[in-house]
């Protein structure tokens, strides 16, 4: 059970108020409860005849508090039934056993009732911690996980928490309480006896304790099986083109129903052993109660004990009052082992360690323009390999930079460090002379805006979309940006213009209008320094020709990293920088690289693309 302590101790602090009301009714409902069954007695005892001992009314002495209570109760039961008879007592112990009831029942459905948003908070609660730290990660956490085994772990391993963990809260806080007071007043009416109970319920707890956890290990299987089907959707939903077109409908059907299997073979086993839990405690709970009968039946018998056999009934009703609690507390006990397999997935990302972190002594951010400079930059993705080597290189504010070379060179790597998507292994990046990892994170992204390849939209407006991460932004400002796109044309002619939601990642759009309005979205960030990775490479002629308009504008007196592959959008770059395996291997204008005399890297990518003139 430390874990699951752990995990209180984590999540309920915000709650103790719901706790401690949840607590105090449920300590009302137990005391209550014994009241109830305590009426029991004396109809037993006087009405049919088991007891015709006259009782007198004794003065309440604090040392010897439960005799002078049971006596006392009895002797007003005598009263009433000489002064009313059997028949009215009856019906007067049969109402107050009502009244009990309907009290005990109140208080319970009361803890019940403060437990509900204690519950649910801290749900919600693990939620947005698991949101908040799946968007505070860095990229390379994201690398290294399936996207769908993290979404398991949010929808599934959370949802098996909810199910597990927090539904047994009740039990675990009201049972405890209504055992407690049980064995308390067992404790009061036969020491011997009790004592003889505790022998037992422990080794009952042990064998009930070594079932679970193999139940633990088991859930945590089943969950981890989960993410891999979640992934395997996942991926099959983002590639279905792919997977039609190649005719892989089979290929990608056996693979999941083989991955479904192991799943199904998991999943039985979990159940099978859960189910173990109600038919195991039941059976152990009988033999104990077999036991203590033999046990507290040698206890009248041989006269050694106060015990006597309406006592004995009243210890034997609250026993069997506390074999259901425990019950409840085992099966509890079962779908929380189940329930920490999940939180330890959970965790997996809730103790993620971030390695883009701000300073501790944070500078400002420089005043003036976004000169960016590499000084003896290496990376490595793995610790490994080294991905970018030796990297220097100087932009200067207001200049536009070109990184050029085959795939895999290390262009999009180095456009990847200057917002601190990742850190250098080796040297540093700075802006206007300043250590990027000297500056707050969000400060340092504020100044920058970014074009991709694949345009991201969200399943939103189209002016939600551009207008994406600018607080406050009017309509005019948004169609501002959209025209300077070479936007404003096609949203409006659209049937609800910007308020025209684009769909899945933008599917209601063509790649060209997605890359326009990525592009309105940067302008109206309005940033001092823009990178723009293959921002026209899947484009059209048409498209591209609207885009790079839009582009143009954009990159007006901005600093500038452009990566291509197309050599046509990067000729009239200040500076073109040829990437071959990490390093740069070349440097200059257009000119200047098909010069005579040049390394001759640049002039083999241009006759490639046939660009010489």
């Amino acid at each position: 059970m430390k874990d699951f302590i752990a995990i209180l101790r984590r999540f309920v602090p915000p709650y103790k108020k719901y706790l401690a009301l949840n607590i105090f009714f449920n300590i009302l409902a137990a005391i209550l409860t014994l009241f109830s069954f305590a009426l029991i007695i004396p109809i037993l005892q006087m009405l049919f005849k088991i007891d015709e001992g006259t009782y007198t009314y004794m003065e309440w002495d604090w040392n010897h508090v439960n005799d002078v209570a049971i006596n006392n109760f009895y002797y007003y039961v005598q009263e009433s039934i000489a002064r009313f008879g059997p028949d009215n007592t009856l019906a007067l112990l049969a109402a107050a056993l009502v009244v009990m009831t309907a009290l005990k029942t109140g208080t319970s459905y009361l803890s019940s009732y403060f437990m509900v948003p204690l519950r649910s908070g801290i749900v919600r609660d693990l939620r947005n911690y698991m949101y908040d730290k799946i968007t505070v990660l860095p990229i390379g956490f994201f690398t290294s996980e399936r996207k769908g085994d993290v979404m398991a772990r949010m929808s599934g391993d959370v949802a098996e928490i909810e199910f597990s963990i927090m539904s047994s809260l009740d039990m675990l806080f009201k049972n405890p309480v209504m055992i407690i007071v049980c064995l308390t007043t067992m404790f009061a009416i036969s020491w011997q006896l009790t004592l003889f109970v505790f022998v037992l319920l422990p080794i009952a707890g042990y064998i009930m304790g070594k079932v679970s956890k193999k139940l633990k290990r088991t859930s945590f299987e089943g969950q981890t099986q989960w993410g891999v089907l979640m992934s395997t959707i996942e991926e099959t939903l983002g590639g279905l083109r792919i997977v039609k077109a190649f005719n892989a409908e089979d290929k990608m059907r056996t693979r999941f129903h083989g991955e479904n299997q192991i799943f199904y073979n998991l999943s039985n086993r979990v159940a099978r052993r859960q189910a173990l839990a109600h038919p195991m405690s039941e059976f152990l709970g009988t033999v104990a109660v077999a036991i203590i009968l033999w046990f507290g039946g040698s206890l009248i018998l041989s006269g050694h004990s106060n015990l006597d056999a309406s006592r004995f009934i009243y210890y034997m009703v609250i026993f069997y009052n506390i074999i259901n609690p425990a019950k409840d507390l085992s099966k509890a006990t079962y779908s929380i082992q189940k329930g920490l397999a999940s939180m330890e997935r959970v965790d997996k990302i809730l103790n993620a360690r971030n390695p883009i972190a701000d300073p501790d002594s944070p500078k400002a951010l420089p005043a003036k323009g976004a000169g960016v400079r590499f000084e003896d930059v290496s990376f490595s993705y793995d610790g490994t390999v080294d991905v970018l080597r030796d990297i220097n290189l100087d932009i200067a504010p207001g200049a536009t930079v070109a990184l050029v070379g085959q795939s895999g060179s290390g262009k999009s790597t180095m456009a990847d460090l200057i917002p601190r998507f990742y850190d250098p292994t080796k040297g540093r990046i700075c802006i206007d002379g300043t250590d990027l990892r000297d500056l707050r994170v969000h400060e340092l992204r504020s100044l920058m805006g970014n074009v991709n390849q694949e345009a991201i939209l969200f399943n939103d407006t189209i002016f939600n979309n551009i207008a994406f991460g600018v607080e406050n932004a009017t309509l005019e400002q948004v169609r501002e940006a959209a025209r300077i796109a070479n936007a404003d044309d096609f949203i409006m002619a659209t049937d609800e213009g910007y308020d025209t939601v684009v769909g899945d990642r933008g599917c209601r759009l063509s790649g060209g209008q997605r890359q326009r309005l990525s592009i309105a979205r940067a302008i109206l960030k309005n940033p001092s320094l823009l990178i723009l990775d293959e921002a026209t490479s899947a484009l059209d002629s048409e498209s591209e020709t609207l885009v790079q308009q839009a582009l143009d504008r954009l990159m007006a007196d901005r600093t500038t990293l452009v990566i291509a592959h197309r050599l046509s959008t990067v000729r009239n770059a200040d500076l073109i920088c040829v990437l071959h395996e990490g390093r740069i291997v070349e440097a200059g204008t257009h000119e200047q690289l098909l010069a005579p005399g040049a390394a001759g890297f640049y002039r083999r990518l241009v006759e490639m693309q046939s660009l010489a003139k």
